[in-house]
């Protein structure tokens, strides 16, 4: 009997609440209304039925959007390399001059290493 209690003790509050609660609520469908504990569990469940629908609509809604914003996420960051190109090739003649120099010490240096690769070979 002691593992039941808190049990019955549970549904009797349950149903003390019940009472209580649902004394006041009445339901108006169709210009039929229901009213007493039957009013009460009708509404209820008309309410939860809201609120689930709702919880759906949202969930859809944020799946949706979601695939939105990845797909622009997608579409922009190909926007980003495609301007990023373009400027590069805008830009490219503008950067000749600096790339002379760099392509002159770039040789020098290729061929002083050329020079020190073969003194090295010729050493063994």
């Amino acid at each position: 009997m002691k593992k039941y209690a808190p049990y019955l003790l549970l549904a009797l509050f349950a149903l003390l609440l019940w009472d209580v609660v649902s004394d006041g609520m009445y339901v108006n469908i169709d210009g039929e209304q229901i009213d007493g504990p039957f009013g009460f569990l009708v509404g209820m469940l008309l309410a939860g039925g809201g609120t689930l629908l709702g919880l759906v609509i949202t969930l859809f809604v944020g799946v949706v959007l979601a695939v939105v914003f990845a797909s622009l996420g997608v579409v922009l960051l190909g926007g980003l390399a495609l301007g990023m190109v373009a400027i590069g090739l805008v830009v490219s003649p503008l950067l000749l001059p600096l790339l002379l120099p760099l392509a002159l010490v770039w040789y020098f240096v290729s061929r002083a290493r050329k020079e020190r690769v073969a003194k090295a070979s010729a050493a063994v």
